[in-house]
């Protein structure tokens, strides 16, 4: 592959061979940078660059060659003109909210957001002036409803978390191009493996890096993709001027995950198919929560808009808290952790952590019951999940 075209090439190839520009010294892999600063040539080489006349290094907070790999492959597999990436998913969100919106504008979002987006939005973007509105996520009528004349950006989650309700993204692309707002798509539960919502329509895709880009929970990041005005000029200049930057080490790690970011997808969601369909059968299991299942509201949503199901299934147990409690505590093998898209399979009560931080109210009205778990399936074997889970049940 020409280290400059990366045109042309499949998913599997962009992810194992996008963005990679080699030094002089010739290395295979991929380099980390581990620097903060650069040196000039000149006095008049480093006023050039600064002043944005000539292209190079300037300072690692927003200009590094291992980051910039990172952003260039990520962008080849999204299929966006430009990326951004950042200290975590939420930098990312926070990067495009202030990056692209003033005061005074307003937000809607779906209601089936992760819970610290939902403080993001109402806590700290509010003392910004920035109102956020929550609606339905598959109720186009309630989304058009909610604009206002302010409104600058939808903001949507898809699958949500934790319970994988699924947005229409053509469908709210259209809409929000109709009412002169952006779509932004929170596309971690996917990845462009299974989901590329910039071809439907989409005009930003946010990542939490540290999840399946990763894929073994070794690193925090983000990553914000899209076209060459609002990620390249806009968003890049939050990042420019606030910092909230990516290392280059966790870069050269996302990277490193990135290579087998398709095949790992795909045995994620093979492993989640198998685990709903079987949970199905459980007769204290209430509900199951997978787009895979048949049971699913919009599995013909998800056959259409996706490649593959994902890795996440939720389910609701008999007896509220109690019983969710005393199930994920009889599993000896998988990890009890709020973390997700890792190789191991890890298990949480989403009322009590990930969205803990919300009312009563609140989770109520997203669905998030005291009974609930979600479990991230991992690559362990199928045998050994079930057998885990069964135990507390």
């Amino acid at each position: 592959m020409n280290d400059n075209d990366d045109s042309g090439y499949a998913l599997e190839t962009l992810a194992v061979r996008a963005g990679q520009h080699r030094t002089g010294e010739g290395e295979h892999s991929e380099p980390i940078f581990p620097t903060s600063s650069y040196v000039f040539g000149s006095a008049a080489e480093a006023a050039a660059r600064f002043a944005g006349d000539e292209p190079g290094n300037i300072y690692s907070r927003f200009t590094n060659p291992t980051v910039r790999t990172f952003e260039e492959r990520l962008a080849a597999l999204e299929g966006g003109e430009r990326c951004v990436a950042t200290a975590s998913g939420m930098a990312a969100i926070l990067a495009t909210c202030l990056g692209l919106l003033e005061q005074g504008q307003h937000i809607v979002s779906s209601r089936s957001i992760f819970g610290s987006t939902v403080v993001l939005f109402d806590k700290y973007l509010s003392r910004c002036g920035i109102q956020t509105s929550y609606v339905p996520i598959d109720d186009l009528d309630a989304w058009d409803a909610a604009i206002r004349p302010e409104t600058g950006l939808l903001f949507v989650e898809t699958p949500s978390n934790p319970l994988t309700e699924m947005a229409d993204i053509e469908a709210l692309a259209k809409l929000a191009h109709a009412r002169d707002c952006l779509l932004v798509v929170d596309n971690c539960f996917c990845t462009p493996a299974l989901q590329r919502p910039l071809a439907l329509g989409a005009d930003i895709v946010i990542h939490s890096a540290t999840k399946y880009l990763d894929g073994q929970g070794r690193c925090v990041g983000g990553a914000v993709v899209g076209d060459a005005q609002l990620v390249g000029e806009d968003v890049y200049g939050f990042l420019r001027t606030a910092g909230p930057s990516m290392s280059p080490f966790n870069a050269w790690v996302f990277l490193k995950g990135l290579e087998t970011l398709p095949l790992r997808m795909q045995a994620h969601c093979a492993n989640a198919l198998a685990l709903a369909q079987w949970l199905e059968q459980q007769p204290q299991i209430e509900r199951v929560y997978y787009p895979g299942l048949v049971s699913h509201p919009r599995h013909g949503l998800a056959e259409r808009q996706m490649s593959g199901f994902g890795g996440i299934v939720a389910f609701d147990v008999a007896g509220g808290r109690e019983a969710a409690w005393r199930l994920i505590d009889a599993t000896r093998m998988l990890s009890i952790t709020a973390n997700l898209g890792d190789t191991k399979t890890t298990i949480t009560h989403p009322a009590t952590t990930t969205h803990g931080r919300l009312s009563p109210e609140a989770r109520l009205q997203a669905g998030i019951g005291d009974g609930l778990v979600r479990v991230a399936v991992g690559l362990e074997s199928i045998d050994d999940i079930q057998a885990d889970i069964a135990r507390g049940l």
